[in-house]
């Protein structure tokens, strides 16, 4: 199992829509929202996700093709 360690940030058309939830269940992964700041115009999400590290990176780009900005938090934790 992998971690990742994201930060999100999403445009006003995505606020309303539960993507952390969508990708959960589209790629088996498991979230763990460490830190959140929405509003009605923007928001931004400190997002860990276990799992096997091909679906952490399906959802990765899953989340960009959606529209939301995804950055790579530094200190990305691998376990054995």
């Amino acid at each position: 199992m992998s971690r990742s360690r994201l930060h999100l940030s999403f445009p006003e058309p995505l606020v309303g829509r539960p993507v952390i939830y969508e990708a959960a269940n589209r790629f088996g992964v498991v979230p763990n929202i460490r830190r959140a700041n929405v509003e009605a115009s923007s928001g931004w999400v400190i997002l860990e996700l276990t799992g096997e590290q091909q679906a952490i990176d399906e959802a990765v780009s899953w989340f960009s093709e959606v529209g939301v900005v995804v950055n790579r938090m530094e200190g990305d934790v691998l376990e054995s």
